[in-house]
């Protein structure tokens, strides 16, 4: 079969079969898919052997390349020893492999893990758990939660009643449970001459008010630490953390961290909340944590809220699961990916390639046309000045005939490259951009 023939025949059935996800499928009458046949490195390939460099990570989450050879190899020594086995009443290795390490990552504080598949599902985990710890604690009247203006958190039901993204929550507000949000610490929102910092300050005042208020039917406050990934990849500085954590200890709130995009050296280090000093009360993870090999979440708490369902009543447990909780495939996965942080110096590495990679995008922040151009980590975005609304789609379409694979927000351009981008592969990422901007 030609391989133009096979390109034409997957998008067909997939057309026919397939409910893509985040899509109206209508669209795709005239925008095409994109069969991919195979992934090597930061590359994609179609069945024609056309090239697209993999420049959001494929959804953030493919941190060292599609293919990576030691992640392949430590799946193919599990596969010959066990795919499954459920985690309620059993256990296995890579499970609690996987947990000691991450335990390690937090110096101990946050010692116990609850898996699940996906980012929203941690969500959904996180807040479950700080209502139940209330709930066996005696206030059973901290039933609410607080999220930041613009925040993403998921799109499952509880995950989405702390989301403050329009798109995905308008539909479905008759579904959700009430929330409160805060103002979003985003330094584009500082008012002229004010600093990202105390811009920062600003905002934990407005969070101070509110807990002031709200703290005896308040569970839990949950944020992004440092960046808000939906609403434009959002940076606040770190000063807003640490705020928000002393804020929280003061009026008895849980503080969940959502480092399901930013966990795992996106930002610089391997989470996030680091930068502030700080531990939450509940760590959020997913996305990065397989490499982008497999579907894996989990929640980090503490022995404090741990302790708290561990009694003879089985309703004081925490009677919450899915059929692939700690899967053994995806957790050795994961255990395979720390491995290559830890033998690889890869927040060392990954520092100095932002710090490279930022020199070289000097041209592309100056342009006349670019707006808010910022740099956290691995993660690199800045707003177009267009008046097209439909800018998001037509932009993506032509980086596609460019060989790139970039999926702008509204207006707002971003990279989040696999950590393995070569000086080279970034230089054709930033003058291919500056082309699209130039000719858009």
């Amino acid at each position: 079969m030609q391989t133009s023939t096979r390109n034409d025949l997957l998008l067909k059935r997939s057309l026919a079969a397939v409910w893509h996800p985040c899509t109206q499928m209508k669209q795709h009458e005239t925008l095409p898919l994109i069969p991919i046949a195979r992934g090597e490195g930061c590359w994609l390939y179609d069945f024609d052997g056309k090239r697209y460099l993999d420049a959001v990570s494929s959804w953030w989450v493919n941190l060292f390349g599609h293919g990576n050879p030691r992640i392949t190899a430590a799946l193919t020594d599990q596969l010959a020893q066990l795919e499954h086995v459920m985690l309620a009443g059993f256990t296995h290795e890579p499970v609690v492999a996987l947990s000691e390490r991450l335990s390690q990552l937090t110096a101990g504080a946050l010692g116990h893990c609850f898996y699940a598949s996906d980012g929203a599902s941690a969500t959904e985990i996180a807040l479950k758990m700080s209502f139940h710890y209330w709930r066996n604690s005696g206030q059973p009247h901290k039933t609410q939660f607080i999220s930041l203006a613009g925040g993403y958190h998921g799109e499952t039901l509880g995950a989405l009643s702390v989301t403050d993204v329009a798109l995905f929550k308008d539909t479905y507000a008759p579904l959700l449970r009430v929330s409160a949000q805060v103002p979003s610490p985003d330094w584009r929102l500082a008012e002229s001459g004010e600093s990202s910092r105390d811009y920062a300050i600003r905002c934990a005042g407005a969070l101070e008010r509110h807990l002031e208020q709200h703290h005896a039917e308040t569970a839990a406050f949950i944020v992004e630490p440092l960046v808000q990934g939906a609403v434009g990849m959002a940076m606040h500085d770190a000063e807003y953390l640490r705020r928000a954590r002393a804020l929280c200890e003061r009026y008895s709130v849980h503080l969940i961290a959502d480092e399901i995009m930013t966990g795992f050296g996106r930002t610089g280090t391997l989470f996030a909340h680091a930068q502030a000093g700080i531990t939450p009360d509940f760590l959020c993870l997913s996305k990065g944590i397989t490499g982008g090999f497999l579907p894996l979440s989990v929640v980090l708490t503490t022995d404090t809220i741990y302790q708290a369902f561990y009694d003879d009543a089985v309703p004081r447990g925490f009677l919450h699961s899915h059929s692939y909780t700690g899967n053994a495939l995806a957790c050795r996965a994961a255990l395979a990916t720390l491995d290559i942080f830890e033998q690889d110096g890869v927040i060392a590495a990954n520092q100095a390639k932002s710090a490279r990679i930022s020199a070289a995008a000097r041209d592309l922040a100056a342009h006349s046309r670019v707006r808010h151009f910022r740099n956290t980590g691995m993660i690199w975005a800045f707003e177009v000045a267009a008046d097209d609304p439909g800018f998001s789609r037509d932009f993506y379409q032509r980086a596609l005939e460019r060989e790139l694979l970039l999926r702008p927000i509204g207006n707002t351009v971003y990279f989040m490259p696999p950590y393995i981008i070569s000086d080279e592969e970034a230089g054709l990422l930033i003058d291919r951009t500056l082309e699209l901007i130039d000719q858009s």
